[in-house]
C-alpha cells in the first residue's frame, strides 16, 4: 500500500512547490531591489526632485469648478465645491497639500484615492478625503473598494462610483502601477552609486591592496606570515589615519586592488543614471539641475515640452476623474473641472505680459478682463474687443470694410 502511495505521489507532484508561469508581458521590472540608503527610492536625489517638481507644479494651479451659462463655462464661486478644491478639501489638509500629496501617491504608489463625503440632509459635498493607498484594496472584478484604516470611521466597502481613483500608468485601465516599479533597476544603480560615494568619503578614498614580499625569494624569507599580517595592519591604520605616503619595510611590496573612480567610470555612470531616471518621469534633466542645456533656446524648448507632454496629460487625467465621480452623467456636459493653466506664468513676468498682449491682440480677452484677473480696476474703453490691425476696435474694421 505504501508503495502505491509513493507511486501516486510521484506522478501527482508537489503542488505546493510547483512554479506558476509568469506573464512577463504584464509584469513590471520588479526583480530589482533597493540595495542601500534605507531602501527608500526618495533618498535618490533625482527621484525626489522629479516627484517634488511634478507635485508642486500641480499644487500651484488653482482648480476651477465651472457651470455652463449662455454657452460659456463660468466659475461658480457660490458652490461649496470651489472652497473644497481651492482652500480646504478636508479638516486636516489645505488645498495645496491635498493636490501635492495626491500626485505623490500617484507616482510613488501608482494610485491615488479620494473619498467624497456627501451631506444627505442638505444635498451637497462636505469633504474630499485623501486616502492612504496602502489602506485601500480595489477588486478589479467587482469594482469594489475596501478601505481598512484602524480606528477610522471611513472603514468599509465602497462601490466604483463612490471613490475617486486617479491612476498612474496602467496596463488594464483599472489599477495603476508606480513609476518606481518600472524604474527599479535604474534606481538600484543610483542607490548603489550613492552608497559607494558614502563609503569613499567615509574612509577618505583609501585604496585596498595586498602586502607581499619580493618574489625573488621563495617563501617569505625573513618575513613570516604573522609579520606580514602585522605590516598589513600597520599600513591600513596609516591610510585610515590620513597618511598619503607610507613607507614599506624591507622587501615588502604593496599591490593595489581597488579601482579609482575614473577607472570604473563611476562619475560618468552617475551622470547617465540621472538622465535615465528623468526619462521614466518624463522630466527634462535641466529641471533637476543637470547641466545639459547651455543656451536659452534649449531651456525654453524643454519648458514647453514639459508643459505639453508631461504636465498637461496629468492635469487632464485628474480633471476627467473628478468630473466622472462628482457630477452625474446628465449634467456632465454642463459642468467642468479645470486647472487654471494661466497660473503657470505667475512668476514668468515677461512670458505673462507677452501672453496677455497676444490674447488682447487676437480678440480673446479685453483689457478690462485682464485687469480684473490682475485685481485692477477697469479703465474707460477697456471693454472694447481689439484686433492686431493697429489695435483698432473690431467694429471700426467692420465699418471701414462696409464703406469700401
Amino acid at each position: 500500500m505504501e508503495l502505491l502511495n509513493g507511486i501516486f505521489t510521484l506522478f501527482r507532484g508537489d503542488r505546493s512547490t510547483a512554479k506558476k508561469p509568469v506573464d512577463t508581458s504584464v509584469t513590471p521590472r520588479t526583480y530589482g531591489r533597493f540595495v542601500s540608503l534605507g531602501a527608500n527610492p526618495l533618498n535618490v536625489a533625482t527621484v525626489y526632485s522629479c516627484i517634488d517638481l511634478l507635485s508642486d507644479s500641480v499644487a500651484n494651479l488653482p482648480m476651477h469648478y465651472k457651470k455652463l451659462k449662455g454657452g460659456i463655462f463660468e466659475d461658480d464661486l457660490s458652490d461649496r465645491m470651489h472652497y473644497l478644491l481651492n482652500v480646504q478639501p478636508c479638516n486636516d489638509m489645505n488645498a495645496f497639500d491635498f493636490w501635492k500629496t495626491l500626485v505623490i501617491h500617484l507616482h510613488v504608489k501608482g494610485n491615488a484615492y479620494v473619498l467624497p463625503i456627501w451631506d444627505y440632509v442638505n444635498p451637497g459635498l462636505l469633504e474630499l478625503r485623501l486616502l492612504d493607498p496602502t489602506q485601500v484594496n480595489h477588486d478589479k472584478t467587482s469594482g469594489a473598494y475596501t478601505v481598512s484604516n484602524a480606528g477610522s470611521v471611513l472603514n468599509g466597502v465602497y462601490s466604483e462610483e463612490e471613490i475617486i481613483h486617479v491612476k498612474n500608468f496602467s496596463l488594464d485601465g483599472k489599477i495603476g502601477i508606480s513609476t518606481l516599479e518600472y524604474a527599479r533597476i535604474t534606481l538600484d544603480i543610483a542607490s548603489s552609486g550613492d552608497g559607494e560615494t558614502l563609503k569613499r568619503f567615509e574612509n577618505g578614498g583609501n585604496s585596498k591592496g595586498i602586502v607581499s614580499n619580493d618574489t625573488s625569494v621563495r617563501g617569505f624569507g625573513e618575513y613570516q606570515d604573522t609579520e606580514l599580517e602585522k605590516t598589513a595592519i600597520d599600513i591600513d591604520a596609516k591610510f585610515k589615519g590620513g597618511a598619503n605616503t607610507v613607507s614599506l619595510p624591507g622587501q615588502v611590496q604593496y599591490h593595489q586592488l581597488s579601482m579609482s573612480s575614473s577607472d570604473m567610470q563611476f562619475l560618468e555612470s552617475r551622470k547617465f543614471t540621472v538622465r535615465d531616471i528623468c526619462r521614466f518621469f518624463r522630466v527634462h534633466p535641466s529641471f533637476v539641475f543637470d547641466d545639459t542645456s547651455n543656451n536659452y533656446k534649449s531651456a525654453e524648448n524643454a519648458s514647453t515640452a514639459f508643459l505639453s507632454t508631461t504636465l498637461n496629460p496629468l492635469l487632464r487625467k485628474i480633471e476627467v476623474e473628478f468630473l466622472r465621480k462628482l457630477v452625474s452623467a446628465d449634467l456632465a456636459h454642463k459642468r467642468k473641472f479645470e486647472f487654471n493653466r494661466e497660473a503657470l506664468y505667475a512668476m514668468d513676468l515677461a512670458g505673462k505680459v507677452s501672453y496677455q498682449s497676444q490674447t488682447i491682440a487676437t480678440g480673446l480677452y479685453t483689457v478690462n478682463e485682464w485687469r480684473a484677473k490682475e485685481n485692477k480696476p477697469p479703465v474707460e474703453g477697456g471693454d472694447r474687443v481689439l484686433v492686431s490691425a493697429n489695435l483698432k476696435g473690431i467694429n471700426e474694421i467692420i465699418t471701414e470694410a462696409q464703406s469700401e
